[in-house]
């Protein structure tokens, strides 16, 4: 794989020189526009494809430290299951790392953790459980086996399932304390309704019987296997001596205890609406978004989709929403779009701000009309120009460690992308043109659709003016609505 990047010279440590000297003397601001430099070739390496015991392996040698980094990624997580699995399934990576295994007891496995030197992570998605291990070369067959052993043979220790329990429900109780998480959980619900994507955890999803010792292996077994395993090696080691190690440490693992259920396509919500939670806060908290039919890797309309976005409010500074709405308005420190592409089901499209009550109103006028341009008229070419300069320019910063190499193409494999992906992405982004951003705005913008959603006082909000984008229904946080 190979492509040219302007920046990569400051990224690789290459020091590049003006292809040519102008002839016209230029100082200052006019000298540094003027230089020239010839594109530099970047080529990161490419993990080999391996096999052990029937399980994918991605392999990256890497002599310079004497560390190895291994990663396991499962296929499989709590969005695949019915709600009945979704405390068991959501504690499934806490506990097996602080649960203990079938020969060590929780503190066991934390003594020799702490005494090898070994880091673990360990979490979950809607659709995925992973995990990583870092140890030194020389002890890596222990430390791989202790890891493999919390992955293979966790024991659930149920004062640990305890534990986790209540935390969860302190997190349960608290969840109305964060203005913006209560906003963010809710939103969710408002789209997606009985969709995982629209799950929050409450007390009826940590109830005992849910979280019996039995019933996390049974979604253990169900999860991690090996027909869901992908693995990702890179450091100090080579193949040779990796893949004796692997196979001892693999052979023998139960299969996975049936097949996983296909993901669930949400219904999210196509109705706009205007929702308001009512909170005595000095700021409130705005998320506004609509369905959108763009998904990953879908195409020209993808890429026009991820650049338009960064332009109307995911780039910082630079875009227009941030812009106006800090910049030139003063309603709000923070202001951004956001513009989701679910490889499986739709996004969403929308923005996301806090402001004080009474900006409330004007704020959220002023992103819906700066929506409503965006769907109007082409961006500049210089915006655009300045937006896919950016992404190509850093996109060598993607490639700094061995490990970030595994580990991203360990993502793509899961999400079905074909292997010249980062060809492709690099090729999409700079062909978008300010027209195609247009076009996919006028195709998959809605602003008048948007469903909305406050968290604030509406006493300084004035309900009159937030009417004026559509009728208010209050939103409690039990999940019933009261319309005005």
């Amino acid at each position: 794989m190979r492509w040219t990047c302007r920046a990569a010279a400051m990224a690789i440590g290459v020091l590049a020189f003006p292809s040519s000297a102008s002839p016209q003397v230029r100082v200052g601001k006019d000298a540094a526009e003027a230089l020239r430099y010839e594109a530099l070739s970047f080529a990161p390496p490419v993990p080999e494809v391996k096999e052990v015991a029937g399980v994918p392996v991605l392999f990256l040698a890497d002599h310079t430290v004497p560390l190895v980094t291994v990663f396991a990624r499962f296929q499989g997580g709590y969005g695949l299951f019915d709600r009945g699995f979704y405390g068991a399934a959501t504690a499934l990576p806490s506990l097996m790392r602080y649960g203990g295994t079938d020969s060590l007891p929780p503190v066991g496995v934390d003594e020799a953790l702490e005494f090898y030197a070994i880091q673990t992570t360990f979490g979950g998605g809607g659709e995925s459980v992973f995990s990583s291990m870092n140890a030194l070369r020389e002890h890596l067959e222990v430390s791989l086996g202790l890891w493999i052993d919390m992955l293979r043979f966790p024991r659930f220790d149920s004062a640990e399932v305890e534990i986790w329990r209540g935390r969860q429900l302190e997190s349960v109780r608290r969840r109305g304390d964060d203005p913006q998480r209560l906003a963010f959980t809710e939103f969710n619900r408002l789209l997606y309704g009985d969709h995982p994507v629209g799950w929050e955890m409450g007390e009826g999803d940590l109830a005992p019987e849910d979280l019996t010792p039995d019933r996390i292996r049974e979604i253990h077994g169900r999860i991690v296997c090996p027909g869901n395993l992908t693995l990702g090696v890179t450091g100090d080691v080579s193949w040779r001596v990796l893949e004796p190690l692997l196979e001892s440490l693999l052979g023998g693992w139960t299969p996975c205890r049936g097949t996983l259920p296909p993901s669930p396509i949400p219904d999210i919500r196509r109705e706009p609406g205007v929702f308001l939670i009512p909170r005595e806060l000095e700021q409130s908290v705005i998320v506004m978004a609509h369905p959108t039919g763009i998904r990953l890797g879908s195409g020209d309309e993808y890429f026009s989709s991820q650049i338009g976005n960064s332009i109307l409010g995911s780039g910082g500074f630079s875009s227009r929403i941030l812009s106006r709405v800090r910049t030139e308005e003063g309603y709000a420190y923070s202001a951004s779009s956001l513009w989701t592409t679910p490889r499986k089901y739709d996004g969403i499209v929308g923005a996301v701000t806090r402001t004080r009550p009474e900006n409330t109103v004007p704020a959220l006028q002023l992103i819906l009309d700066i929506m409503f341009d965006m769907t109007e008229s082409p961006p500049k070419r210089e915006e655009v120009a300045t937006t896919v300069d950016q992404i190509v320019n850093g996109f060598v910063f993607n490639f700094e460690t061995p490990a970030q190499i595994v580990s991203r193409r360990m993502f793509y494999l899961a999400q079905g992308l074909p292997e010249d992906w980062l060809e492709r992405y690099l090729e999409g982004i700079e062909s978008v043109t300010p027209e195609s951003i247009r076009d996919v705005f006028q195709r998959y913008l809605r602003p008048e659709a948007m469903t909305i959603l406050v968290v604030g006082d509406p006493g300084r909000i004035g309900l009159e003016a937030l009417e004026r984008l559509g009728p208010v229904t209050f939103l409690h946080i039990d999940g019933a609505v009261t319309p005005r």
